[in-house]
């Protein structure tokens, strides 16, 4: 037969035959062993300080989720987008980074850099080198000459198209005043008061039927 099995040990489910019940302390097992150092009355209240601020901080979230809640409700009222509030956060984020200790400390040291570059032996030549040869190219005669080639070609031009627009007026002028033009002239008004002949015809007809118009009626007289 089995052995009786103590169901209330800590022990339980091992043969009582191989092990004794072990009575277990809950206060010591609740709380650990007190550090070095330390008395129990400072642990004590070491751990009474950490409960109260386990406390304020739960405390503290369940303040900052209504503010949170607080505040969208705000933005919603205004029309404020998840975007525009995106949009604050960056500008925020860059005017702390322009603020910044590192932000303003590298800023310091590109303009030192700058400083010593502009005012290198080397970078003194090289700018004294490029005026001197900007000032040689200016004043060379292969510069003079497509200088004035291009001043010359710009004045052709201008004076091309003053001319062809002078020819163009003369030869209107000399067709308008051309016997063919007037000739032409002559015939269109002929052809217009023909038409207007025409139709003034037309409007009388239809005044009397009869082609009689407003003549008198004549006498027939007997033979």
């Amino acid at each position: 037969m089995l052995p009786d099995i103590n169901l209330n040990s800590p022990n339980k489910g091992l043969l009582a035959g191989t092990m004794t019940d072990v009575p277990v302390d809950s206060g010591a097992s609740a709380r650990a062993a007190a550090p070095e150092g330390l008395t129990p009355a400072e642990e004590e209240e070491l751990r009474s300080e950490l409960a109260k601020v386990e406390e304020e901080i739960g405390t503290l979230r369940q303040v900052l989720a209504a503010k949170e809640r607080h505040c969208g409700e705000l933005k919603r009222k205004l029309g404020l987008t998840p975007l525009d509030g995106l949009k604050q956060n960056l500008s925020k984020s860059w005017h702390d980074v322009q603020v910044s200790n590192a932000y303003v400390k590298t800023s310091e040291k590109l303009g030192e850099w700058n400083d010593k570059v502009t005012q290198s032996d080397l970078y003194l030549s090289a700018s004294s080198t490029l005026e001197d040869w900007n000032e040689k190219l200016t004043q060379s005669e292969a510069y003079k000459k497509t200088q004035e080639t291009l001043s010359q070609a710009g004045q052709k031009t201008s004076a091309a198209l003053s001319n062809v627009g002078s020819v163009i007026s003369r030869k209107l002028g000399d067709m308008r005043n051309s016997a063919t033009f007037k000739s032409f002239e002559d015939r269109v008004g002929t052809i217009k008061s023909r038409m207007v002949g025409s139709r003034e015809n037309s409007t009388d007809g239809l005044h009397s039927p009869s082609g009689a118009g407003d003549k008198p009626p004549q006498d027939n007289a007997p033979f």
